[in-house]
């Protein structure tokens, strides 16, 4: 196959970060399907790179944690037994967002139990330096996990949100209503003031706007784990790297000090070079 032209490879690329399917990109761009596959698969592993090696020794003072659900060929419950070794059935991202910055210290797709809630604080921890305070849901695994990456050298609470019953009228898509909040001290001398995961939270809202395979009640989804995983990297990247953030007037790199400029779709694309 012929190399696409720097354009086109970076106009599927900004179809594919504003939230189009890969039909959909592969019919705007006037490319294969296939195309555009290869491309989200060698960009996301070279976004995946990068951030593994250039977001790090980063000075974070409010850690803000959490996961979100997704799938991959079908929900859990449809899942038959020999498409499970595929990575078929749920999947979850978990996401660390720094509150200052805005900036993604870390991600990670796969399961939502204890091994993977050490996995991806294990990786939290390599990549600040310094006390830091951390906020997360009131998911148990994350206590055994914070403890174990960080040790009593952090200030860590869990904030719980409270919802009502749901009335019978209501429809099965519609949430429940939240009606409060418990925070629960887990170690150290976590600030009240800043105990929350908001930024977190509407860090999920822009991974369903951005990524197509998030979105719900659609046919959309991966089909692939492969495939998801690349997208969630190419996402985070540009989140970090490209995108200015509404707040900031800059990008979450640059807040950080990790980037002077903001990175166009072209120099992204090039990672993949």
């Amino acid at each position: 196959m012929n190399r696409l032209p720097l354009a086109k490879r970076a106009a599927i690329l900004g179809m594919l970060v504003e939230g189009n399917s890969l039909r959909a990109t592969s019919r705007l761009a006037d490319v294969s399907i296939n195309t555009v596959t290869k491309l989200l698969v060698e960009l996301g592993e070279a976004c995946a790179e990068y951030h593994y090696k250039n977001v790090n020794n980063l000075r974070v003072r409010r850690l803000q944690c959490d996961e979100i659900w997704s799938f991959v060929g079908a929900k859990q419950k449809n899942v038959r037994a020999e498409r499970r070794a595929d990575g078929w059935g749920d999947t979850w991202t978990w996401v660390a967002l720094d509150a200052d910055t805005k900036l993604c210290v870390s991600y990670l797709v796969g399961g939502r139990d204890g091994w993977w809630a050490r996995e991806f604080m294990n990786d939290c921890a390599k990549r600040v330096h310094g006390r830091i305070q951390i906020t997360t849901d009131g998911h148990r695994v994350y206590m055994d996990a914070v403890e174990d990456a960080f040790g009593a050298d952090v200030d860590y609470a869990q904030l719980q949100k409270i919802y009502g019953a749901v009335e019978e009228k209501e429809t099965r898509y519609s949430p429940a209503q939240c009606i409060g909040c418990d925070m629960k001290v887990v170690s150290g001398d976590p600030d009240p003031k800043h105990v929350s995961t908001s930024f977190v939270e509407r860090q999920n809202l822009t991974m369903r706007m951005g990524m197509r395979r998030f979105t719900r009640l659609t046919n959309a989804f991966s089909k692939k784990a492969e495939n998801h995983a690349a997208m969630v990297a190419i996402h985070f990247l540009y989140y970090n790297f490209g995108r200015i953030h509404k707040t900031l007037r800059v990008t979450p790199a640059m807040a950080a000090g990790l980037a002077d400029h903001i990175w166009s779709l072209e120099e992204i694309v090039q990672l993949a070079n």
